[in-house]
């Protein structure tokens, strides 16, 4: 018996006879199920107690841990936090021996996970095929390559500076090369775990490690900002703005660095590479949660389709995209060269940036607006499977893009509400209104592209593979709305009870979705059911076109703020608007969540591209 076919309702049914054919359509009506509230219906059997008993240790064990990480990521905070204002009686030494405490602890942790997978490494484990994809573990294992770097750099520091340094400067960057080395193995080998015993105890340790990399990101974010922040202040005073400055605070030792030139060019490339250290630790914390969200979950029966990459196609996007990752080098070089010069390089060099930011924009947003149309045009069913890992996604785009909304709101309320306003601010205000309406636009694309279901019909034309008839025969036919006419009925076997279909009154559906749409070809001409603009190979360029542009985009804004063109610093009105110390901490807190955003983004349209 075919899938979806209901049993005859009588022997005369399935012969099918005369009568059964010219009764038209309602003569095919498969049988009706039960209702979903009825006792009888397969897909709402009633609830054991047992089950629902059974959720509770797993729901306590959740709560329990969650509340354990959140504790240890507030202590840390406030760890950073002292050393940040300089607090009586907590150094840069304490704070550095409770991170490589709890490094050492997710260190033990994950040495008896590995031992104990290893001796058990014959038994069967259930995988979520959907976490850990083989480019996020890539792109993580070169973040790691570069903290490793980042880590000899800060030993290197730590040598020259030794005469004024406590030995846990030391010992910190050798934990954390070795915390990074035994992460990435960890990751690549266990983070698509479904793990289903030891379950409590593994859910503390996943969550361990979740803030522990979430602290060790804080502490990156922090020591980098306060660099940003000094650079900021000295480019405050060639704008004009020195009457709103402080003093500058670095935490320099007290003592001379043999050799100077040595010390100063390790100093540099430190605050260079804290970008890719911080993405390192926020995406080792997000594959963590997905291993967290996982411990104990009942596997799916539904498989994920292997993605492949092909660059088959996309010349267009790409080449634009390639574009504007080039000129976004080139506006960068220029900005840091020229800004902080002088009042008049100053004002340029943001003039320049605002332009280019305002063209890439617009393009960006023009991209995803078609995107959005197309898939509104192509009525395909979505993917409504559990996903922890398609979940998380979501929520890291539209909670990491309200950083730059923040800021993007505070600029243009600081251009409206300041009495009086340099001419290279109006360039900020369709910028920030550029920032608010692109991210939106983007993050509705990457929503819906993930959630559609994978193309399942060929590249050219939908075909039905499986018909069903009054008779209870399948025919396989090569469209979705047969033609009606000679030439539909032309290509029908003679002798075949296929008259409905000949005429084309039956309502075809492909088996296989998720819910049956009527579609019903009476008195419709065919090509007003099946538009042939933008369907099969061309509608699929063109989303493959966009997917790359968007990526090759976001890598390019992810550029600037990560590597110190932050307009957003040297503007100077916001400084008036709101005062100086309150608008910087909304950028320290706001531009850590805008530059992983693009990262964020970039990897999620990575995969949208290959699943298009």
């Amino acid at each position: 018996m075919h899938e979806g076919q209901g049993p005859p309702a009588s022997p005369q049914a399935a012969r099918g006879g005369p009568d059964r054919v010219t009764s038209g359509p309602a003569a095919c009506l498969p049988p009706q199920l039960p209702a979903s509230g009825s006792p009888t219906s397969p897909a709402s059997p009633a609830p054991r107690r047992g089950a629902v008993r059974a959720s509770f240790p797993q729901k306590l064990a959740e709560a329990l841990s969650s509340q354990y990480g959140l504790n240890v990521f507030v202590a840390g905070l406030l760890f950073l936090l002292a050393w940040a204002v300089h607090a009586s009686g907590v150094g840069k030494s304490d704070l550095l021996c409770f991170l490589s405490a709890l490094m050492l602890l997710q260190l033990l942790w994950m040495l008896w996970y590995v031992g104990r997978s290893s001796a058990h490494r014959r038994l069967i484990r259930p995988k979520d095929t959907h976490a850990g994809a083989r480019w996020l573990r890539g792109s993580i294992t070169l973040f790691a390559a570069i903290t490793i770097i980042l880590g000899c750099l800060k030993i290197g520091y730590f040598v020259g500076f030794s005469e004024c340094l406590s030995a846990t400067e030391g010992v910190f960057p050798v934990t954390h090369a070795v915390h990074t080395l035994l992460q990435v193995y960890f990751l690549w080998g266990h983070a698509k775990d479904i793990i289903q015993s030891f379950k409590t105890l593994e859910r503390f340790g996943v969550i361990h490690s979740v803030f522990t990399n979430l602290l060790l990101w804080a502490n990156s974010v922090l020591n980098e900002s306060k660099h940003q922040l000094n650079e900021h202040k000295e480019r405050l005073i060639t704008l004009g703005f020195g009457n709103i400055t402080i003093v500058l605070d670095d935490h320099t030792p007290p003592c001379n660095c043999t050799p100077p030139a040595l010390c100063s060019a390790i100093s540099q490339g430190i605050y260079y590479l804290y970008p890719f250290n911080i993405e390192y630790q926020i995406l080792a914390s997000t594959m963590l949660y997905v291993l967290w969200k996982n411990v104990g979950r009942k596997v799916d029966s539904h498989q994920h389709q292997e993605m492949r990459f092909r660059f088959h196609g996309v010349t267009p996007g790409s080449a634009l995209g390639l574009t504007a990752l080039a000129t976004t080098i080139g506006v960068v070089v220029v900005y840091l060269i020229r800004i902080g010069r002088s009042k008049t390089k100053s004002e340029s060099a943001l003039i320049m940036f605002y332009l280019y930011a305002i063209v890439l924009l617009m393009l960006m947003a023009a991209a995803g607006l078609v995107g959005i149309w197309i898939y509104r045009v192509d009525e395909q069913s979505l993917d409504e499977s559990k996903n922890p890992a398609r979940k998380l996604d979501a929520d890291l785009l539209v909670g990491t893009a309200s950083g730059s909304w923040l800021i993007s709101w505070g600029s243009i309320l600081a251009i409206l509400c300041a009495e009086s306003r340099p001419p290279y601010t109006w360039y900020n205000l369709p910028y920030s209104i550029l920032v608010v309406l692109e991210k939106y636009i983007q993050n509705l694309f990457i929503i819906e592209s993930v959630h559609r279901e994978p193309e399942k019909l060929s590249e050219d034309i939908r075909t039905l593979r499986v018909v069903t008839v009054c008779n209870g025969d399948t025919t396989p036919f090569a469209s979705s709305c047969p033609k009606s006419g000679p030439a539909a009925g032309a290509g029908a076997p003679q002798g075949s009870e296929l008259p409905p279909v000949a005429n084309g009154n039956m309502c075809l559906s492909e088996v296989g979705s998720k819910e049956e749409e009527e579609r019903s070809c009476e008195g419709v001409p065919a090509p007003a059911l099946c538009p042939h603009f933008l369907q099969g190979n061309a509608q699929r360029r063109v989303l493959r076109n966009i997917a790359a542009f968007l990526f090759l985009c976001n890598i390019s804004l992810w550029i600037p703020p990560a590597f110190g063109c932050r307009p957003e610093y040297d503007n100077g009105l916001e400084e008036i608007v709101f005062g100086f110390e309150p608008w910087i901490i909304v950028v320290n807190l706001a531009i850590p969540f805008s530059i992983f955003y693009r990262m964020h983004a970039a990897a999620s349209l990575f995969e949208v591209y290959c699943k298009i």
